[in-house]
């Protein structure tokens, strides 16, 4: 019998989203076949990087190697599953990392995680490829900004958004002039750039995608019904503030043309892994909104909702994505 792999189960991270990484992370520990993979919790904080070990002790990541050391000896890992939202385990910056360690990671690569966390960047991409995508423009904190020209550009209402991060955190929609000025601070606050969105009255989908060891995985796409005004934080993790409806209230073309559409921007982005892509589907017309590079893998996540509604399990699961990045590095 072959010796069980080590996976570095990394959590944490340095944004608002670390404590969705925490529950993305037990979840997936709950999940990993411990017949064939030793799994470790790694949390990462700032410059503070830390493992489980069985004791429950945590002890000290080495970072020139990632390796760490129990009763004086070394321990290496044979893969990442990454688990943090957000810098810097999305945008790309570990992947950098990982990659000079030559230790293979689940995710997308450093240029396309640092694409794909940019959602104004990943818009401006993936519109040369005439994917269609809503009205948007960057700000940054030194520009001055016109914010009447701002609405003869994109009209109200406008969604003001930090254009690097996830969770809707720093999210708000701006119905009046006078309300964007709290809303750019508000944003700025989780971001040093940020973007501002044409309102677009319709459904909103999202729809995981994979290619995992050749296998195609078109998940079935999900059909979001928030309360609150729009799919905000409070909407996506509190019980009772939004329906997640999988598979989606489509026809089954619309099912088909959205898993194809994602399909076609997995591959124009060249991700790895597994991805969930956001859309706004209006008149028959999806648009583009963006790519969770490193989606949710709570419980109440969407993925896993989206994968048993697929008719894989969970564990499995993990386990293509990890034999997947082995077999990529």
């Amino acid at each position: 019998m072959s010796e069980k792999r080590n996976v570095a189960l990394v959590a944490g991270g340095n944004s608002s989203e670390s404590v969705i990484s925490v529950q993305s992370a037990a979840q997936m520990l709950k999940n990993i076949d411990s017949s064939k993979y030793n799994a470790w919790l790694v949390t990462v904080s700032g410059l503070q990087w830390k493992v489980q070990c069985l004791d429950g002790k945590m002890v000290e990541i080495d970072k020139n190697d990632f390796s760490f050391s129990v009763d004086d000896k070394k321990q290496f890992f044979d893969v990442v599953l990454m688990a943090i939202h957000g810098n810097p385990g999305e945008d790309g910056f570990l992947q950098a990392y990982f990659k000079m360690l030559n230790i293979p990671v689940t995710t997308c690569d450093m240029f396309v995680s640092a694409l794909t966390f940019n959602k104004f960047a990943c818009k401006t991409f993936l519109k040369e490829f005439d994917i269609k995508t809503a009205k948007a423009k960057i700000y940054r904190q030194s520009d001055e900004i016109d914010f009447k020209q701002l609405v003869f550009e994109l009209g109200l209402p406008v969604f003001v958004k930090p254009n690097n991060g996830g969770s809707s955190f720093g999210a708000s929609k701006v119905k009046r002039v006078e309300d964007f000025e709290v809303a750019f601070k508000k944003a700025f606050e989780h971001d040093h750039e940020i973007i501002a969105e044409e309102f677009i009255q319709a459904t909103e989908v999202t729809c995981g995608v994979s290619i995992l060891n050749g296998v195609e995985y078109l998940l079935p796409p999900t059909e979001i019904v928030s309360k609150n005004e729009f799919f905000d934080y409070e909407a996506k993790y509190s019980e009772g503030k939004s329906e997640e409806i999988t598979p989606a209230r489509l026809a089954p073309a619309q099912i088909s043309e959205v898993q194809q559409l994602s399909l076609k921007i997995y591959k124009l982005l060249n991700c790895k892994g597994v991805v969930r892509i956001d859309y706004l589907l209006r008149d028959g017309i999806f648009y583009f909104m963006e790519v969770n590079s490193v989606p949710g893998m709570s419980a109440s996540s969407i993925v896993p909702k989206q994968l048993a509604t697929y008719g894989i399990s969970f564990s499995d699961f993990l386990g293509l994505l990890i034999e997947d990045a082995i077999q990529r590095k």
